[in-house]
């Protein structure tokens, strides 16, 4: 059999759906029309350049599902999220955006930039934040890793991108890195305290480690998020696929962040939340951008967010997830519903 036809062969067989209490079933929202779906992502989605690409096709052979993209699962290296054009432009937005609501910040913890010579970025994604890093670092050694290669080539002399799985060991030495930040990787990480203490074994004394994070739901101070909404259901459906995965999506709310970094010996430990809106509905001029950025990435690859997740792990039908995250854009557009989640940053210190 061919690779091709192995791909439409996964692709095609048929799942039997899980029961989550209080999850609408896939044919529910196949069933009823969209209200007011305007969907314009295409032209949200540039085709990347071709420094982004060469090595991603040269290197890892990818699954081909629902017309995405996804990291070839081997071993446990498994990605929930399509690693394709798409969704990178999807990441890159959010980058800036996750800088804007830090105020203009790539970090928070308190470093000394004469101290600073070798930096981690743990599942680095498109990279960008190395490359930020590097530039305001002249002087340090920064790497960035994933285990997908979709970072550029042409890339400041301080940097270097590895493939690595952070669920594994670590191989590392210790007291290698002066400063170890991760950043979204809820749903992808199988045991967040053996994360943490490899981060901490990995860095120097008095090293620093940031972990910027996001809620795993949408909020709503008007009401706009009712149990049986879409965006409501989307959110119902990821902790119930984290839950089944063993890969939760509840990192911020379970507290894990503070918990685990209190337990594998950090201190001098803070904690920041961040409230960053969807859309232009702030009324501050800053808000009202980074709202307009966030509504331009997760809308512009909502079935991204969701395919994976809704179709492999919970076995729901294509069509319904892809109705699913149409009434959930609906949803997010509405006015008056005014989405916002929360951006947690905790950062620690090593013992000297």
């Amino acid at each position: 059999m061919t690779k091709e036809a192995e791909e439409k062969k996964e692709q095609q067989q048929p799942q039997q759906p899980v029961d989550v209490p209080g999850l609408l079933p896939s044919s529910h929202w196949a069933s009823i029309p969209v209200e007011n779906e305007d969907d314009d992502t295409d032209s949200l989605c540039s085709s990347k350049a071709s420094s982004t690409t060469s090595v991603r096709d040269s290197i890892l052979e990818y699954r081909r599902l629902y017309g995405r993209t996804y990291h070839h699962e081997i071993g446990d290296a498994e990605s929930w999220i399509p690693n394709d054009d798409k969704h990178l432009d999807s990441m890159e937005i959010l980058h800036y955006a996750s800088i804007l609501a830090l105020g203009n910040k790539l970090f928070l913890a308190p470093l000394d930039k004469d101290r600073i010579r070798k930096v981690l970025d743990v599942g680095t994604g498109s990279g960008l934040w190395v490359i930020d890093f590097a530039d305001q670092f002249p002087n340090a050694q920064v790497t960035g890793t994933d285990i997908t290669p979709i970072q550029p080539t042409w890339v400041p002399p301080n940097v270097s991108f590895e493939l690595d799985d952070a669920n594994q060991d670590w191989t590392w030495s210790s007291n290698t890195f002066d400063f170890i930040r991760t950043r979204y990787m809820i749903g992808c990480i199988s045991d967040w305290k053996k994360f943490y203490e490899n981060a901490f074994r990995c860095l120097k004394p008095g090293g620093y480690f940031e972990h910027e994070e996001s809620s795993g739901k949408w909020y709503s101070d008007t009401g706009g998020i009712p149990d049986e909404s879409p965006i409501a259901q989307g959110l119902k459906a990821f902790r119930a696929a984290g839950d089944k995965t063993g890969r939760t999506f509840q990192v911020v709310e379970e507290g894990l962040q503070k918990k685990y970094m209190e337990e594998v010996g950090f201190v001098d430990i803070v904690v920041k939340d961040v409230r960053v809106p969807l859309g232009t509905w702030p009324e501050d001029p800053e808000q009202k951008q980074i709202g307009m950025l966030v509504s331009e990435a997760i809308l512009g690859d909502l079935e991204g967010y969701l395919l994976y997740m809704l179709v492999n792990i919970l076995g729901w039908s294509e069509d319904g997830a892809r109705a699913l995250a149409a009434h959930a854009r609906a949803q997010f557009r509405k006015p008056g519903v005014n989405p916002y989640w929360i951006r947690r940053v905790v950062y620690g210190r090593k013992p000297e």
